[in-house]
């Protein structure tokens, strides 16, 4: 997994074996659920599938429920949703910023092309509802809608940054929740839906994965920087390159000389390293500690969410979620 150390006592596998059957049982139903009528759409839910990934959401859907109570099939349901959907987004993504690889291997646009992949997107989303529709729960589906269109507004404001250098803390912020902590969010409340919480308790547990969602997409802009290319399955520094503006750089660029937010802008214009080396641009957010005021930043959601899970009974459970937040800043991928 690439996790670092944990304060907790539990160890990554420790906290996935606790819910080991239920995620086999989720990947089935994956596998079940991405079969279509076009033979595409089918080779692409199974080359999603194999390309595997943490499988974090659909884990913080199961541990919340059993937190809760025991929520049996239709955890298993939702948590395919999760990762549909997330699927989804990541084809999505890939084709608006014309991504090479993910996870290590080509990407569905490389492999399949633009059209068919965002039609492809388009079947995961459906799909992914009609499994949700079948618990015949309002609640479940007006969640699921509002956590769909918040990302598509994410996505769209990303794209109206695009190359800009203006970005500030607010706007990064605004984009953490939109694109990665309301998901994490949703997986949680989820979770605690269908093993009958009460609504309090609900958005007590939407809460902690909000503000674990929020650590999770920061350390995701720091590792963007910093981590190597084998474990990043993709091009470091690719952010900048696809012309986004991170925290990172943000926090730097508050600081930096005209001739360094120069650099930035060349790179921005450019879309690639070739003129202004990655390097420089490292160096300037080094210089200005860009990558320690945003992992300073990423903590204080990961306090904040260990603080909440906290005032939950002890449990099991209550002590995965409490040392996921651990794995979440400790990571290198």
């Amino acid at each position: 997994m690439g996790f670092g150390k944990l304060s907790q006592a539990l160890t990554a596998k420790e906290i996935f074996d606790l819910v080991k059957d239920d995620l086999q049982r989720v990947e089935k139903e994956i596998s079940r659920e991405s079969v279509a009528g076009a033979d595409a759409i089918t080779a692409i839910g199974q080359y999603l599938q194999e390309a595997g990934g943490k499988r974090l959401r659909p884990s913080l859907l199961l541990i919340s429920a059993k937190l809760i109570g025991d929520a049996g099939e239709s955890a298993i349901r939702l948590g395919a949703v999760v990762e549909l959907i997330h699927a989804a987004t990541l084809v999505h993504d890939d084709v608006i910023d014309a991504a090479q690889t993910r996870r290590g291997r080509p990407s569905i646009n490389v492999q399949w092309g633009n059209h068919t992949s965002v039609l492809a997107g388009d079947w995961l989303y459906m799909q992914a509802f009609q499994i949700a529709v079948r618990e015949r729960n309002f609640h479940i589906l007006d969640l699921l809608i509002g956590l769909t269109q918040m990302m598509v507004e994410g996505e769209l404001l990303q794209l109206e940054r695009i190359g800009r250098i203006d970005v500030t803390e607010a706007d990064c912020m605004e984009l953490v929740d939109r694109k990665t902590a309301c998901l994490f969010s949703a997986c949680a409340k989820l979770g605690a839906i269908v093993a009958g919480a009460e609504s309090q308790t609900e958005e007590k547990l939407g809460e902690y994965a909000w503000n674990l969602g929020m650590a999770f997409q920061l350390v995701d802009d720091v590792l963007d920087f910093t981590a190597r290319e084998k474990t990043l399955g993709k091009p470091v520094g690719g952010d900048l390159r696809e012309g986004k503006v991170t925290l990172p750089l943000v926090y730097a660029l508050e600081c930096a000389t005209t001739e360094e937010r120069g650099l930035v802008e060349q790179v921005l214009s450019d879309r690639h390293y070739g003129n202004v080396p990655l390097d420089r641009i490292l160096a300037l957010i080094e210089n200005y500690n860009g990558i320690d005021r945003v992992k300073d930043r990423a903590q204080a959601f990961t306090d904040k969410a260990r603080q909440v899970i906290g005032e939950f009974s002890e449990s099991a459970y209550q002590r995965a979620l409490s040392a996921i937040t651990d794995l979440i800043t400790d990571r290198d991928h």
